[in-house]
């Protein structure tokens, strides 16, 4: 639970009961530290959403099936599970036209005033919300499941990424998750910039076709070079004011900017005569949309190499190690995962 800016305690809480016929008791295997869990960590508040302490965050998450409850025929006990995090209503006006990561009423694991993380030994969740294992895949796949649907989901809402130039700015697990899907889909020409040179070979090695750190070298000028007409879409996967602009300045006119990454302040700030003399699309992106089934295919195709992601592993004990690392981007990290016994 945390319990406090930077602080986090183990605790014996009520276990999780199943109300609902189409309940799920899942006892929890894999966990993903993610970065909008270490801004609740460090900032205690994403947005308007603030933690109340104690609080249990978590939601990159994938166990097996303990009990079902009588409704539900999608998965098994003994089954392993992909966890989707979203538990939307699926009445409201949103969830009905498509829309369910916008649900009026969803609830979200891991997010003040909706739902409890899943950083425990079990969770009760709605069999909509779980995913069963086939063939090659792996816990560790189940969990990295969900990072990886929301840069499939933005690479979907971006442009034609086969033949176009991309920029993908913040290497992290989002980041990532963005470069592997649009290689999946036939990108080839991919820049990348971050500040952790680890991360920039891995975007080399996930076939980056540039990646540089814009503390040591004029990243706007590099990709430039390689790219005179400009890039026609820039993914802003670090939540940084700095990032964006650099963005609008890669992108040619026409193009494209995608908003990923979770900023720690309120406002975003852009060149008012640069997006407007480019005509620049700008898209938020908001978590994924309905892409969990797909990441788990592509996963299990092969379409899509997503273990190198894991860098570091903890187990449920020393969770607040963890936490620690991804916050200080300490050892080159990508992706610590939490182990349960």
């Amino acid at each position: 639970m945390l319990t406090g800016i930077r602080q986090m305690k183990m605790m014996e809480v009520p276990f999780p009961q199943m109300q609902r016929e189409t309940d799920v008791l899942i006892r929890m295997k894999r966990l993903g530290v993610c970065g909008s869990d270490i801004h609740y960590y460090t900032a205690g508040r994403i947005g308007t959403q603030v933690v109340r302490y104690p609080f249990p965050v978590g939601h990159e998450g994938a166990g097996i099936v303990e009990k079902t409850g009588s409704g539900v025929t999608l998965v098994r006990p003994g089954d392993c599970v992909a966890i989707d995090p979203a538990m939307p209503c699926g009445h409201c006006d949103q969830c009905i036209s498509g829309r369910p990561h916008t649900c009026r009423n969803l609830k979200f694991l891991g997010c003040p005033g909706q739902a409890d993380g899943c950083l425990s030994d079990y969770v009760v969740m709605p069999e909509t919300s779980c995913f069963p294992l086939h063939g090659n895949l792996t816990l560790d796949h189940a969990s990295l499941s969900e990072p990886l649907a929301i840069g499939i989901y933005a690479v979907q809402k971006s442009v034609g990424v086969e033949n176009a130039a991309l920029g993908i700015l913040g290497f992290g697990p989002i980041g990532m998750s963005v470069l592997l899907a649009a290689r999946a889909q036939g990108a080839k020409r991919i820049m990348v910039t971050d500040r952790i040179d680890e991360r920039l070979q891995m975007a080399m090695n996930a076939g980056a076709s540039y990646a540089g750190n814009p503390d040591k070298q004029d990243v706007v000028k590099d990709i430039l070079h390689k790219e005179p007409l400009l890039l026609d879409a820039v993914f802003e996967c670090c939540g940084r004011q700095e990032a964006l602009d650099q963005a609008v300045s890669l992108l040619r006119p026409g193009g494209k900017v995608m908003i990923i990454g979770i900023p720690e302040f309120d406002r975003w700030s852009f060149d008012a005569a640069e997006i407007r003399r480019k005509e620049i699309d700008i898209q938020n992106v908001r978590r994924q949309n309905n892409c969990t089934e797909e990441a788990l295919d592509m996963i299990s195709r092969g379409l899509i190499p997503i273990d190198p992601m894991i860098t570091h592993r903890f187990p449920f004990e020393r969770t607040r190690d963890a936490f620690e690392l991804v916050a200080d981007y300490k050892d080159g990290v990508m992706k610590a995962m939490i182990e349960f016994e």
